[in-house]
């Protein structure tokens, strides 16, 4: 009895490597939106839904000649100042976390090539300074500032 289970276990299944991970997380390429910025977002684009809605239905009132033509307008022009409204909420609201939080910045080749140089110059000039200072010491003068 044991042959014939050890038979059908060898025979035409091939072994199992490893359990791959239900769940596998990729890189994104620009990192997650701030969630105030990302509220604000979700906010401006229901109201720019509900306002494509209203006109739509505005349209379609007018062409039918209704009654609702008129309030429909009327709602639909009030939906595009508050959407309106809510876009520019996104604007400011990303502006004034980028000025609270800071943005990540990385310096360009040139900035730091700059730095460098400006480096190397303060430190030549110390040393200079240093290497005179030790020059009047040395040749006796004896005029010390205090």
């Amino acid at each position: 009895m044991d042959d014939l289970v050890e038979d059908a276990l060898d025979r035409d299944i091939p072994p199992r490597k490893t359990r791959r991970p239900l769940w596998v997380e990729e890189p994104v390429g620009r990192p997650r939106m701030p969630d105030p910025v990302r509220r604000a977002a979700v906010r401006a684009v229901l109201v720019v839904s509900l306002t494509l809605i209203a006109a739509v239905i505005a349209m379609l009132g007018a062409a039918g000649e209704s009654w609702l033509a008129a309030p429909a307008m009327l709602t639909a022009i009030g939906f595009t100042v508050v959407a309106t409204w809510a876009v520019l909420d996104v604007w400011i609201t990303r502006q004034v976390w980028n000025q609270r939080n800071g943005v990540v910045s990385s310096p360009s080749s040139a900035a730091r090539r700059l730095r460098r140089e400006r480096r190397r110059g303060r430190r030549r000039a110390r040393s200079e300074a240093r290497a005179a200072a030790r020059r009047g010491r040395l040749s006796g003068t004896g005029a010390r500032t205090a």
